[in-house]
């Protein structure tokens, strides 16, 4: 009888007649690796395809999918949940969008929230640090180009059974910046889904004029709900770890979450360098809350 690792040698040998399929096999596999990569390299582009980047411009959005690596999930929903406790205590400047600023009569008892943290980089090192991910750079990089400035950013919180809906808006249509060419990574540190608040577009809604204003005096979303069709909408489902991008003109939205799940998002919106703001002609300056994320020469 042969020795017990012998016999384990010999039960999982290949059949030599076996050998010259698991090659070319192999090869072909190689060969279909190189090619795509050597396609990426040879569109510029250094994540996405150019199939995607196409798609981007035209529909105005692209699901990129998971991004973050499972211990840095963690570790931001750890920074995430102590921010926004914190807002609810008042030490950090949060709002509850779902109730309208001049709405005194609100429950506050059981009511929806929509929770919107601004510039949550500029009160955490671990919200800073992502704004530099150099994985999300890279893709932002592939859809407007190596020169890349911060505009801002924002955590935006919906609680499990009562977390508000957003309704359907076009960014710009608040910012007012020129070229209207910024856009935006949507990021999701859970599971997200229609059901508790994943990001919703309306295709090639950025090639359309703007077709809401800004309350005057107010800076509320407002319902463009009767000028959408839902039937229009495509809803961005995303492991946690995922992003979304889109254009600043692109119709979006969040359902509400009334599932027993969080929904724990970030925005991040970039912009090219030299964008002006349309209210005041000037251009954005590189500051701290305008960084340079990102510059080739």
């Amino acid at each position: 009888m042969l020795p017990a690792t012998s016999a384990a040698r010999q039960e999982f040998r290949i059949p030599p007649t076996r050998l010259p399929q698991l090659a070319e096999i192999q090869n072909k596999e190689n060969h279909q690796m190189q090619s795509a990569e050597t396609a990426k390299q040879e569109s510029g582009f250094k994540v996405l395809t150019q199939a995607q980047v196409a798609s981007f411009w035209e529909n105005g959005f692209l699901v990129v999918g998971k991004v973050l690596e499972d211990d840095l999930i963690q570790e931001m929903r750890a920074e995430y949940d102590e921010e926004f406790a914190l807002g609810r205590s008042g030490d950090r400047p949060v709002r509850n969008l779902a109730v309208f600023e001049d709405d005194h009569d609100h429950d506050d008892e059981g009511e929806q929230e929509m929770l919107q943290f601004m510039q949550i980089s500029e009160h955490n090192v671990q919200f800073h640090k992502l704004i530099y991910h150099q994985g999300i750079l890279d893709i932002i990089e592939d859809v407007i180009g190596p020169n890349i400035q911060l505009f801002h950013n924002q955590g935006l919180y919906k609680p499990p059974h009562h977390g508000g809906p957003i309704f359907w808006h076009q960014d710009n249509a608040y910012w007012r910046c020129l070229p209207p060419n910024l856009v935006s990574c949507w990021l999701t540190l859970d599971d997200v889904d229609l059901h508790n608040g994943a990001m919703q577009f309306i295709p090639g809604s950025h090639l359309r004029p703007m077709i809401h204003d800004q309350a005057q005096g107010s800076d509320v979303l407002l319902d463009m709900g009767k000028l959408v069709d839902d039937n229009e909408a495509v809803v961005g489902d995303l492991p946690a770890g995922g992003i979304t991008l889109h254009h600043c003109q692109t119709l979006h939205r969040t359902a509400p979450n009334t599932t027993d799940r969080q929904r724990r998002a970030l925005a991040i919106h970039f912009m090219t360098p030299g964008t002006k703001s349309a209210r005041t002609g000037e251009t954005i300056p590189v500051n701290f809350s305008h960084p340079m994320l990102r510059m080739r020469f």
